[in-house]
């Protein structure tokens, strides 16, 4: 019985130094016989007691990274980059300081990952093989940042740039939206700058506007403008505002802002264009007063914004255009209402005898009365609609007729302004008729010159 105990025991040390012993693992190692050492530390696959130590794994991690990194072995051993990275992983666990990494060269397990993920990743993405340059670079960036953050390299940079990039662009072509921006925001939140940064920043702005995410975008807006601060990133915070507001918030807002008066020019054209063209939601329900309010609403912005810049053509042009619908409106109203008068005054019968022609007169009066009280009412505030027309789209031709060459919104409006123009004052000249020949000829002359300027202006589209 002693002697079987005594074998038993023999045996037990004799597993136990083979489980410790990784001589054959590290002589195929060092001699560069990949496929050998490959054979010997997959023999400690089984032993309990080898994966319960740290050089098992770092051995592992270090003989299936070579693999990944030869072409030929690569191909043969599918899925060694995964089996590496899971080692190196469970090494890391057991060993948070890498200090055996760096006794037994392990570092290379991370380099070759690293190198290896990085080509891998830029074959693939040139091939447009989104997916599959994206399973790389997420390598290529685990990897790399090991390497900076233990200061492995002599490069002094704190993560490799163009790993997180091609990671982001890879997963951004690959639809895989989230990842994408989970790779950018690193290179955001650093504030790399640079020509082939500009629209990583813009992404990030438009992701956070589409998920109507508040802390996410005024996070990042301040970040885009330090960093670029030639940059119109105004557009993005209008973009978010449109998205992430209800009207009644963004009247709320530019109510706020207009009165500590830090709106901008182009804030307030912005906020001019929201309450002029209002969607088919922000309509729905609305009564005309409520419809007229918004309108004059960004007819002041307008004017708000060309206050804050007399330069701005576009902003004068849409405070006029906002008055001559408004004089349309009104004049429309009147036309109705000389509809009105004509058939009350068709429907009067013909009477000679004075005594009842005199009380047919005074009939009819009771009736034409009220609606010429109606047509006189309206007359003061289409009078003033005219001529602060006028005034506005006269602001805007000025600044636009010796501009040259203009943009196709500038000529668009350019043209437009001298069509209205030559409305408006026809429409004047044509109320003095037969009553002040002297304002008539002075309207006319108005009249004629922006007349004649329409087909030049023709010609500049």
């Amino acid at each position: 019985m002693k002697k079987l105990f005594l074998l038993a025991a023999f045996a037990g040390l004799c597993f136990f130094v083979k489980a410790q012993d990784f001589t054959k693992v590290k002589n195929a190692s060092i001699i560069g016989h990949v496929e050998d050492s490959k054979t010997e530390i997959d023999k400690f696959a089984t032993d309990p007691k080898a994966l319960a130590k740290p050089d098992y794994w770092i051995w592992k991690s270090k003989i299936y990274a070579g693999l990944y990194k030869d072409d030929k072995f690569r191909a043969k051993y599918p899925g060694s980059e995964t089996i590496a990275s899971e080692a190196f992983t469970k090494y890391v666990a057991l060993d948070p300081t890498l200090k055996l990494a760096k006794d037994l060269g392990g570092q290379d397990a991370v380099f070759d990952l690293y190198s290896t993920s990085f080509n891998q990743g830029i074959r693939t993405f040139n091939s447009k093989n989104w997916d599959s340059s994206l399973y790389f670079f997420k390598y290529s960036v685990e990897y790399s940042d090991v390497i900076f953050q233990n200061k492995w390299s002599t490069n002094t940079m704190a993560f490799d740039t163009t790993s997180i990039l091609y990671a982001g662009y890879s997963a951004q072509n690959a639809k895989k939206l989230d990842v994408a921006y989970h790779y950018y925001s690193r290179l955001v939140d650093n504030k790399i700058p640079g020509d082939s940064y500009i629209d990583i920043y813009r992404f990030i702005l438009v992701t956070n506007s589409d998920k109507k995410d508040s802390a996410g975008f005024f996070k990042y807006y301040p970040v885009a403008q330090e960093v670029y601060p030639k940059e119109n990133w105004f557009e993005y915070e209008i973009d978010f505002i449109s998205k992430y507001y209800n009207l009644a918030g963004k009247t709320a807002l530019y109510d706020r802002e207009d009165a500590a008066g830090t709106l901008t020019a182009l804030k307030y054209l912005h906020f001019g264009d929201m309450f002029v063209n209002l969607s088919k939601e922000d309509k729905e329900g609305m009564d005309s007063t409520k419809l007229a309010s918004y309108q004059a609403k960004g007819r002041d912005a307008f004017k708000k914004a060309f206050q804050k810049d007399e330069t701005n053509a576009i902003a004068a042009f849409n405070a006029g255009v906002i008055h001559y619908n408004d004089f349309n409106i009104y004049d429309d109203r009147v036309r109705a209402f000389i509809k009105s008068l004509q058939d009350i005054n068709a429907k009067k019968p013909v009477e000679k005898d004075p005594k009842k022609k005199a009380a047919i007169e005074a009939k009819y009066k009771e009736l034409t009365d009220p609606v010429k009280k109606d047509i006189a009412a309206v007359d003061i505030p289409m009078q003033a609609s005219v001529d602060s027309s006028i005034l506005w789209l006269e602001k805007s031709f000025n600044l636009l007729k010796d501009k040259h060459p203009k943009a196709s919104y500038e000529k668009s409006s350019y043209t437009k302004s001298i069509d209205f123009l030559a409305n408006l004052y026809q429409y004047k000249r044509d109320r003095l008729r037969g009553k002040d020949p002297k304002g008539f000829d002075a309207l006319d002359v108005k009249f004629k010159f922006y007349d004649g300027m329409h087909d030049q202006a023709e010609k500049e589209k």
